[in-house]
């Protein structure tokens, strides 16, 4: 592998502990049609996709009479709403993780199937905005992962050759567009099972503690001293 220059990061789910909470908004927008999702049907059916796809979904399958565009942009404002006003959690050791590497001098980035609005919002709110010179967007594409286009204008906005970055991803989805964009992936999820759904990434980890020791030993050995 060339030496690593760039950390690209997903945002919900990779970097911040947002699943429960775009879940607890679907229920809240979903209370006026008497329809409320279940956590674990989330998990297995919604996380991981975007909004607008998501929409498309629960129209249709729980046949509500709504004009689409309309009914994204009202469940687009409760998100923006919760991102400006609630505490949304890191994920677990991504602190430590971001911080370690942008003080070795690597730079970050965050590529995300969220909205740009969305992500303004909650990086001002944590404060993380700082460490990341480069923020792709579904704002800023045509097609959202799982097409490659995203990692691929990041990549460009970068300046940088694929082999010179690594992305850090937590779905399907995510992992199949950086795969596609052909840029090495390492997948960080948690949750045992969903493991079995992320096999194409190149390496699998349960939090940032153990990819981080992981690439110190074996992918920045001699890149970072120790």
């Amino acid at each position: 592998m060339n030496k690593i220059k760039a950390l690209l990061f997903d945002l919900d789910g990779t970097l911040i502990d947002s699943e429960k909470f775009h879940f607890n908004c679907w229920n809240d927008f979903l209370l006026q049609y008497g329809v409320q999702l279940d956590f674990k049907d989330w998990l297995t059916n919604y996380a991981g996709i975007p909004l607008p796809q998501n929409a498309k979904t629960i129209l249709s399958r729980y046949k509500l009479n709504e004009d689409l565009e309309s009914f994204i942009e009202r469940r687009e404002q409760i998100t923006l709403a919760g991102f400006k006003t609630k505490d949304i959690e890191l994920m677990p050791f991504a602190l430590d993780f971001v911080n370690y590497f942008y003080q070795k001098g690597f730079t970050l980035a965050v590529v995300t199937a969220s909205p740009r609005a969305d992500v303004e919002a909650v990086f001002e709110k944590n404060g993380l905005a700082k460490y990341f010179s480069v923020f792709v967007t579904r704002t800023d594409v045509i097609k959202s992962k799982p097409d490659p286009e995203s990692y691929n204008l990041c990549v460009e906005k970068l300046g940088l050759a694929k082999e010179e970055c690594l992305v850090f991803e937590d779905t399907l989805n995510g992992v199949k567009a950086a795969v596609a964009a052909g840029i090495t992936c390492y997948a960080i999820q948690n949750n045992i099972r969903a493991h079995l759904k992320l096999k194409a990434a190149d390496q699998l980890f349960l939090n940032f503690s153990h990819a981080k020791n992981y690439m110190l030993e074996n992918v920045l050995a001699g890149q970072i001293p120790k």
